[in-house]
């Protein structure tokens, strides 16, 4: 049983806000950031998931060199440099070498951590084009087979039909912020709180309850993402359960 009454749910946080030993007590899920910025050896995956209890899952965010392009600032922020002239070879699902070898270091991650769950986050400059939804059509048909659940989690104004059709063609889960958004489609839900558009917000109770009534019967992931994401996932959790506490 998962999170005490709703077993179908699970509750977490993108990365660890405290240290792992407080942390694999606390929850049983987190959704690992590391390999977004830049891909961690395989002996920290390793580590992690002989660190972790039994039952304890792991998802993780797929590589930035798959989703985002070499302007975005996280490149920066995880020095990452590009030989001149590469530029157009990295992101956006492009059907690159360099995109290729990017995911197969996500997926041989993905395995030595034994997650089952992976999310593609593109940014906001990710459109709606022919370019990129052919993109994106390649992409997932080659990797289709590789044992994964792919989550997909658009920002960059696409339409309602074209993410359904997607996800529907492609066996994509559309990740959402549930107090922004529905989510589309997929057999599970996947949502990401973000508290708002700086991270800061903190999440009341009336507003976790109002949470709580989205869920539905499917199997659902519940990641804060926010700054005091810690915090609010105790609360989620702790609502769940039936617990009293101020969140």
């Amino acid at each position: 049983m998962i999170n005490g009454l709703l077993p179908r749910v699970k509750i977490g946080c993108c990365g660890f806000p405290v240290s792992r030993k407080d942390y694999f007590q606390q929850f049983k899920l987190v959704e690992v950031q590391q390999t977004f910025y830049k891909m961690p050896g395989l002996e920290i995956a390793q580590r992690w998931r002989q660190e972790a209890p039994a039952g304890f899952e792991f998802t993780l965010k797929a590589w930035q060199l798959i989703t985002h392009p070499p302007t975005s600032p996280t490149y920066c922020k995880a020095g990452i440099k590009i030989l001149p002239g590469a530029e157009g070879r990295y992101g956006f699902f492009r059907p690159s070498d360099e995109v290729h070898q990017a995911w197969e270091e996500t997926r041989r991650f993905a395995q030595a951590l034994g997650a089952r769950v992976i999310l593609f986050q593109c940014p906001p400059s990710f459109k709606e084009t022919v370019e990129n939804v052919g993109n994106m059509r390649r992409f997932f048909q080659s990797v289709r087979d590789s044992g994964f659940q792919f989550v997909w989690e658009p920002r960059g104004g696409w339409s309602e039909a074209t993410i359904k059709t997607l996800c529907s063609e492609l066996e994509l889960v559309h990740c959402v912020d549930p107090v922004e958004n529905k989510s589309l489609y997929g057999e599970i839900q996947y949502f990401r709180l973000h508290g708002g558009r700086h991270y800061r917000h903190r999440y009341t109770k009336e507003e976790l309850e109002q949470l709580k009534g989205t869920l539905g019967e499917k199997e659902t992931y519940v990641l804060f993402n926010n700054l005091n994401m810690h915090h609010d996932a105790l609360a989620f959790d702790s609502l769940l359960k039936g617990e009293e506490g101020e969140p």
